[in-house]
């Protein structure tokens, strides 16, 4: 079961459900009959879109997510990481999916960990022939993103473990860890 809608998510679509009903009988009152269905329409495109706006800030504000103890260590013999961690709802409602998102970049440069080197690569001219050494076909930043939990209610923590391929070509590399709630 996903708990995708709290109290305030209810009761935002009713208010919308209201307003559009409000918003049809005032247009039915109109004496011109050439303007109530533009009327109609438009006060449905007005409210759908605020109660949209609304249940997206709902989800900011009532589905929140910390990530707790987490690290990492790589499996050398099948170049693969591996992140383990624990995620906690410290919000007061249950959250349907909690993802765990991780983002690899190759050298550091997003941490300001930039070496000498980093950014310029020299070539000889059997590169111009042979098509380089291939760094621009190899991908320098990763993101990876797992489902880690469901119906996390309020308070509750729960452990993780995510395994993935690591590229063997990554050298210094910067990880930035997040975890969203839907």
């Amino acid at each position: 079961m996903t708990t995708y809608f709290t109290i305030w998510h209810y009761l935002s679509v009713i208010v919308a459900l209201l307003l559009i009903a409000l918003g049809i009988l005032i247009a039915k009152r109109q004496e011109d009959q050439k303007i109530i269905l533009p009327m109609i329409f438009s006060i449905v495109v007005i409210v759908i879109l605020i109660a949209s706006i609304t249940l997206v800030a709902l989800d900011k504000y009532t589905k929140k997510v910390a990530i707790l103890d987490i690290n990492n260590h790589r499996i050398l013999t099948t170049e693969k990481i591996v992140y383990t961690g624990i995620v906690k709802n410290v919000g007061n409602y249950t959250i349907g999916t909690v993802s765990f998102e991780i983002k690899l970049v190759n050298n550091g440069h997003a941490t300001g960990k930039v070496k000498a080197g980093s950014f310029y690569k020299p070539s000889g001219f059997l590169d111009f022939f042979s098509g380089g050494s291939h760094v621009l076909s190899q991908p320098q930043t990763i993101t990876k993103k797992f489902v880690v939990a469901r119906n996390l209610k309020a308070n509750q923590s729960e452990s993780f473990r995510v395994i993935f391929n690591y590229p063997p070509y990554f050298h210094n590399v910067a990880d930035f860890a997040s975890a969203t709630a839907h």
